[in-house]
């Protein structure tokens, strides 16, 4: 299921979250520009290696991380995630909190994978813990909250509305399975599950310390 859109109104202009959004898109354009070696070298240098960061070197790159990206789809989901769950969650804290909330998920997210992945030398990039913690938020915060998604059956494509605590418990469980599977295969490369499942986790049990708002969503199971 590939999220659409949500149907959950906000109050305001959510700036922090499209300034993460112009962020990473910027970053992303800046790797675009470099020739393939300066790009891995740019990758490298900023990317998180869990094996430098856990001897004490390069810590800065558990923030630098957040805002690289492997390619076209990675930054196109990453970012269709952000802005779908982002805005509400920012309206949830106020902006200030928000900025907070996001950075001290993508750190915790890191945190995760850097315990499983301890010997890995493969850069970790992207926004994906930071965003889970986003939709680990979202989940706690607006569970009856409508969301549209496009639903793939064998060879057709439809679109149904679904709840958000569905949608959202259903992602975290195929990344809980898939992290669980590939402990047996070894994790020195790949998706990092694990950011995923930190920084989700993160996201629904701190959304209340942040959180200063009603909660705000359109009634719930109507038409559903």
């Amino acid at each position: 299921m590939i999220p659409l859109r949500d149907e959950n109104p906000r109050t305001g202009w959510p700036v922090v979250n499209f300034t993460f959004i112009a962020i990473n898109i910027i970053v992303f354009i800046h790797q675009l520009s470099l020739p393939a070696p300066l790009d891995q070298q740019f990758v490298m240098k900023y990317g998180a290696i869990p094996a430098n960061i856990l001897q004490g070197t390069n810590w800065h790159t558990l923030i630098t991380s957040m805002f690289l990206h492997g390619g076209f789809a990675h930054i196109i989901f990453n970012m269709l995630y952000l802005y779908i769950f982002g805005d509400n969650v920012e309206n949830s804290m106020g902006s200030l909190r928000y900025i907070v909330f996001y950075i001290t998920a993508g750190l915790f997210a890191a945190l995760a994978h850097l315990i499983m992945n301890p010997m890995s030398t493969v850069p970790m990039v992207g926004a994906s813990g930071a965003i889970s913690g986003i939709m680990g938020a979202y989940m706690v915060q607006y569970p009856r909250a409508r969301v549209l998604v496009l639903v793939p059956i064998f060879f057709f494509i439809t679109t149904l509305r679904v709840p958000a605590l569905f949608l959202l418990a259903f992602w975290f469980i195929t990344q809980l399975s898939s992290g669980l599977a590939a402990i047996g295969y070894g994790m020195g490369g790949g998706i990092a599950w694990f950011a995923h499942i930190g920084g989700f986790i993160y996201g629904a049990i701190t959304i209340k310390l942040f959180a200063r708002r009603k909660r705000v969503y359109i009634d719930d199971f109507e038409d559903f």
